[in-house]
């Protein structure tokens, strides 16, 4: 068991890239002060994925501590965009659009935090509420150089890509975030490190003492690229044990350290000796993977879920017995056709990221790739649906 001193020391360095002010949060910590510790969430989709989890546990490491977490549902600034992690224009949500999304938005957070010690705040109940005279003020804490100088604006620049202005705002807002919730700590991903500043900026424009900013590590998708929804290479907090679990197995070799250290809670020590045996050879990347699915698994379903993962998994793939495995089951939708059925599935997230793995030849019906998407399908009762590598569904 940690004692205060260590906890503190644990939250200051693991997953952690950069701390402003380091030495300033560090006394607060140990003074033994009730922080008001920040995250701002905007619900662009109705999944949460276990790399926005990264910070979400952070936040919890706050909790435990005893201090008041402040997570604020961005219902008003989705709608702007924020373009911090962006190349492109984001596009411009509806408020039906953030309603939906928001339905099982706080269920999957509760998975992580403590709801009820958890002060839950929508930033449309203030945002909404500026008028031009509050905005010009606000606008004039930055330069239109300094918004320019943003690594992606700089680059869409240089492409001769546009940067509409409302994306402009979007810092403005952020920061004015921190000054309607007094908020004493900031969390974010490093992709959020202007927000973050604005912040403490726009704090010390209202006679505030700056918030403290502390930036996570962020996880990489699991074929190697940014995580992203869009491109189906995320694992969501909600998806199922067995789905987690596959899909880690399905990850690159070269992420299991990055994931070892930021998707689970393995202590340090037994992280640096897997990725010692795996560099000896000692251990196979296959075994190093199971570590960091069990690990995965066991934050979110507990160990008992994790290890009937792993079984359900080493009977699917390593001794091929489909008929011996309990297979997740769907029902056959009417006039379904191959785009359909993937989405029907939960094995795509749209039509378009369907298109793609039926281009791709990872879509098999009885072991029959399938290349046709507008295929009309005649299944039989019993017939096995397979996509990529890890997902296997019994028709039904």
């Amino acid at each position: 068991m940690l004692d205060k001193a260590d906890k503190i020391k644990h939250l200051l360095t693991r997953n952690v890239e950069e701390v402003i002010d380091r030495a300033h949060l560090e006394k607060a910590l140990t003074s033994g002060k009730k922080l008001r510790v920040k995250l701002g969430i905007d619900p662009t989709g109705d999944k949460i994925h276990i790399g926005r989890a990264v910070i979400l546990w952070k936040l919890r490491e706050f909790q435990d501590l005893g201090h008041k977490i402040i997570l604020i549902i961005g219902d008003f600034t989705a709608q702007i965009g924020d373009p911090s992690d962006k190349l492109e224009k984001r596009p411009f949500l509806s408020p039906s659009q953030i309603k939906k999304n928001l339905k099982n938005y706080l269920p999957q957070v509760g998975k992580i935090l403590d709801l009820k010690k958890t002060e839950i705040c929508y930033n449309g109940e203030w945002l909404k509420k500026l008028n031009f005279q509050k905005i010009a003020e606000l606008a004039e804490s930055f330069t239109m150089q300094q918004m320019l100088k943003r690594r992606n604006f700089a680059e869409r620049l240089e492409k001769g890509q546009d940067i509409n202005l409302r994306e402009t705002f979007y810092p403005l807002m952020q920061g004015y975030d921190s000054v309607a919730v007094k908020a004493d700590v900031e969390l974010g991903g490093t992709d959020q490190l202007f927000n973050l500043l604005a912040g403490r900026k726009i704090q010390e424009q209202y006679n505030m003492k700056p918030q403290d900013v502390l930036l996570t590590g962020m996880l990489t998708g699991l074929d190697g690229r940014k995580m992203s929804t869009s491109w189906g290479n995320v694992i969501n907090i909600m998806d199922s044990a067995r789905e987690q679990y596959g899909k880690i197995m399905s990850m690159h070799d070269n992420l299991i350290g990055e994931y070892l250290h930021l998707a689970t809670d393995i202590n340090e020590v037994e992280i640096k000796k897997i990725e010692q045996d795996i560099l000896r050879n000692v251990m196979s990347p296959k075994h190093a993977k199971e570590q960091v699915a069990f690990g995965v698994v066991s934050r979110y379903y507990g160990e008992e879920s994790a290890l009937r993962a792993a079984e359900e998994f080493d009977k699917l793939f390593v001794k091929n017995d489909l008929s011996a495995s309990k297979l997740p089951e769907i029902s056959l939708p009417p006039n379904a056709n191959l785009l359909s059925l993937l989405v029907h599935a939960g094995a795509a997230e749209s039509n378009s990221a369907a298109r793609r793995l039926i281009e791709q030849g990872a879509v098999r019906i009885n072991d029959e790739v399938k290349s046709d998407p507008n295929e009309p399908l005649k299944i039989k009762s019993g017939s096995v649906l397979k996509v990529g590598k890890h997902k296997f569904f019994r028709i039904r």
